[in-house]
């Protein structure tokens, strides 16, 4: 029996799975929470102080992932190294940092150690709002195509803007670069030598096209002259089909992790596209949701359709041969933590306590029992932003209809309803723009675990939703494309589709809409679009200026 690896590195921990080829039976699973966490306040330090919006983290926790992961998940299982015949990895994206000519992190030179611009931008660093603006402007003026491409709006979570502020506010560490890439590529790269950048986070989250390449030089000189030539110095025009493979494990590499050197390494992905063969899905009309600290909708097509305010259509992004549609919400599971973390009454916790669950299991079973509507209260889901279809990080949230006898499990409802109408209001916009939308997947630990919440989903979308078989979606479709790039001569396999035939799961029982509910949430969901355009679409801008004065700013 062959085996692959796949490894996901989530917002707060790395996971890896080891997977047998042919079943897709999951064998061992580990997991490793990253040594520094999500840094938005301090430096490791703990002196140098970040500003808002801002979110790092060290590349060194990425390596630690693989040092105790993949051990562990041989030794659990009592596999042999020798029957490991691929490795895949999966990022949030966009994630990236400066390395130096030998591919080291910036971050990790004793030089720039204490510059917040040297380490990690994780995919929810928003501080480069202010280039993402300037950069729609410019292009909007100048009639720049790949703009509608991407829904009207470039994100300040993706590449180029992350640049342009890196430039802006640091142009020493600009300067020091020698390349400025994903942290998933950056990974492989510490695999097999080499750097190979992913045409996955490049389509998606760095504009680049697959007929097209990069914007022209004379755009990004019209961002900033300094700019003209950033793909060639800071980027790449070198981009590797996701399916492919990378390369091979190195001798120094395999001594770190514990496999064969020569183990096939497939090109990097990211965590929500190479989910998708891991439910079984190789073709369009088929939406699945990766449900975790936030969602990403993702989505295949026959063809390039302009849909306003998606993340992103990517020529071969997913699936081979297919239009890969992505969007996204900012907030969902941070909606709940940040709910629990600020929100929650002490008797609450001690009731959880009583009763041996967590707080979370406890406001569902207080939430079930709830009529729809019954709470009075309506919920825009913008903690932090709104990334479709509005593409705007400055967005923020908003809770309707509280009173004096509002209880915790009332707002925790609304809360996760407002996550259900964001995702209606994706499905509608790629409905509307001749996108079909069929069925419904969904994976990841609330698709898994909160059934309040995914039967929510279903009353909202009136679509039956079925749910991954793996707990460890993202790790086994990259797991899978690790037996892709070994190849069938090794015992994986040729394509995605033929590891998806075989490997791909989901569960028995689905979830259905019920009729009454489904009513009540058409009516609901109506007061939903009219808050998302009035506070969404400019008619009042209250969110925009309260960020301002908090950030000190005198307003005309």
């Amino acid at each position: 029996m062959k085996y692959s690896i796949g490894v996901d590195f989530g917002t707060q921990s790395g996971r890896a799975v080891l997977v047998e080829i042919g079943t897709g039976r999951e064998v061992a699973t580990a997991v490793k929470e990253y040594t520094h966490g999500v840094m938005d306040e301090f430096l490791p330090d703990g002196v140098t102080r970040l500003e808002d919006d801002w979110a790092l983290q060290h590349p060194n926790d990425y390596l630690e992932v693989l040092q105790k992961t993949i051990p562990q998940v041989l030794k659990e299982s009592g596999v042999s190294k020798d029957d490991v015949i691929g490795l895949g990895i999966d990022f949030t994206a966009c994630t990236v940092l400066p390395i130096d000519e030998h591919g080291t992190p910036l971050c990790m030179l004793d030089e720039y150690v204490k510059h917040p611009h040297s380490y990690v931008k994780l995919w929810k660093h928003h501080a480069a709002q202010d280039e993402a603006n300037r950069l729609n402007e410019i292009a909007e003026q100048r009639g720049e195509a790949f703009l509608q491409r991407y829904g009207g709006k470039i994100s300040s979570e993706w590449m180029i803007p992350k640049v342009w502020q890196i430039l802006n506010e640091a142009p020493e560490i600009y300067e020091a670069a020698d390349q400025i890439l994903e942290a998933t590529d950056w990974v492989i790269s510490q695999l097999t030598g080499e750097i190979k950048r992913n045409s996955c986070t490049a389509g998606y989250k760095a504009i680049w096209h697959k007929q097209e390449g990069y914007p022209s030089k004379d755009f990004f000189k019209a961002l900033d002259p300094r700019l003209e030539n950033v793909v060639e110095e800071k980027l790449s025009k070198d981009i590797f089909p996701i399916g492919s493979k990378a390369g091979e494990l190195t001798l120094k590499a395999a001594n770190m992790i514990g496999l064969n050197p020569g183990t096939a390494i497939a090109i990097a992905n990211v965590d929500a596209h190479v989910a998708v063969p891991a439910v079984g899905i190789t073709e369009p009309g088929k939406l699945l949701m990766i449900m975790g600290t936030s969602t990403c909708h993702i989505l295949l097509g026959e063809k390039e359709e302009i849909v306003p305010g998606m993340c992103g259509v990517v020529e071969d992004g997913v699936i081979p041969g297919y239009m890969g549609y992505e969007a996204g919400q900012s907030c969902v599971g941070d909606h709940f933590e940040w709910f629990i973390e600020n929100c929650v009454p002490e008797s609450y916790y001690k009731e959880a306590e009583e009763k041996g669950v967590n707080i979370h299991v406890l406001l569902t079973e207080k939430a079930r029992k709830l009529e729809v509507g019954e709470s009075g209260l309506l919920a825009l889901d913008w903690w932090n932003g709104n990334r479709s279809t509005l593409v705007d990080a400055d967005l923020t949230g908003v809770l309707l209809g509280a009173t004096l006898l509002t209880k915790p499990e009332e707002i925790y409802r609304a809360l996760i309803e407002a996550t259900a109408y964001g995702t209606r209001t994706i499905v509608e916009a790629f409905r509307d723009n001749g996108v079909p939308v069929d069925e419904v997947y969904a994976c990841g630990g609330i698709a898994e675990k909160n059934s309040l919440m995914m039967q929510i989903y279903a009353d909202v979308l009136n679509m039956e939703i079925k749910i991954s078989a793996s707990s460890q979606t993202p790790a086994l479709g990259s797991a899978m494309f690790g037996a892709v790039a070994a190849g069938s001569e090794r015992g994986g396999y040729d394509s995605i589709e033929d590891a998806a035939k075989e490997m791909g799961r989901v569960k028995d029982e689905t979830y259905v809409p019920i009729n009454d509910n489904v009513d009540v949430y058409d009516q609901l969901y109506a007061e939903y679009s009219k808050l998302y355009d009035y506070f969404g679409r400019g008619a009042n801008d209250v969110m925009k200026t309260l960020k301002k004065i908090k950030k000190g700013k005198v307003l005309a």
